[in-house]
């Protein structure tokens, strides 16, 4: 009697007529009969089904947490070997740039020491040069000194080795024999007279240099 009223009321007040919500596809569960459902073990194997699900999460991000810890090991590693490596590169080169160095340093004395010595060789050089100058100055302003020039040397010379030909009594094969041992003398001569003429061509022009030197120094 009081439902019946009550959907009267319902009627009374909405606009529209009341009809019954109908869902479709939609079944509520059903219990077979004569057995009853058991919500505590519902409840029991979600919570297994949950600390299952939340245990696997746990053992993923503990092994994804290793394996990060071993890649970070293994970049240590990577970066600590590169860092000696670079150390050893560096005190290598640093050898290298110290040999570099004391070769240099050794060079350069080397050199000046060999500057030296060849600047010590021509001042001496110089100084024996200005003393036979001037002892052949001196010797030049002596009276009564004899002076020997090079013409009358080569005359000397030329009249020691001239040799008088006697070959009026010899017969042909003496005047062979004669003719083959002057024309070897001659040979020989001409050889002596080229080494003569290529020692005084040095002599002069080291004597020229010479002469040039000293003069240089005197600018000095």
């Amino acid at each position: 009697m009081v439902s019946n009223e009550r959907h009267n009321e319902i009627e009374c007040i909405s606009p529209f007529p009341f009809r019954s919500t109908f869902v479709p596809g939609l079944a509520p569960p059903k219990i077979p009969d004569g057995e009853k459902v058991d919500f505590d073990d519902i409840h029991r194997k979600r919570m297994e089904k949950d600390l299952t699900e939340l245990h696997t999460l746990i053992e993923a991000h503990f092994e994804k947490r290793k394996k990060e810890e071993e890649e970070l090991i293994v970049l240590t590693d990577r970066i600590e070997k590169r860092r000696s490596e670079r150390a050893e590169q560096m005190k290598i080169r640093a050898e290298r740039e110290r040999e570099r160095q004391a070769k240099l340093a050794e060079e350069k004395a080397r050199k000046e020491e060999e500057e030296a010595k060849k600047k010590a060789d021509d001042d001496a050089r110089k100084k024996m040069i200005l003393s036979n100058l001037s002892f052949t100055g001196y010797k030049q302003t002596q009276p009564g000194t004899k002076r020997q020039t090079e013409r009358e040397k080569k005359r000397k010379i030329l009249n020691d080795r001239r040799k008088e030909l006697n070959i009026d009594h010899l017969k042909e094969e003496k005047l062979r024999e004669k003719a083959k041992e002057m024309w070897d003398w001659m040979r020989q001569l001409e050889a002596e007279k080229f080494d003569l003429q290529f020692k005084y061509t040095k002599q002069k022009y080291e004597i020229t240099v010479l002469r040039n030197r000293v003069s240089d120094h005197q600018k000095m």
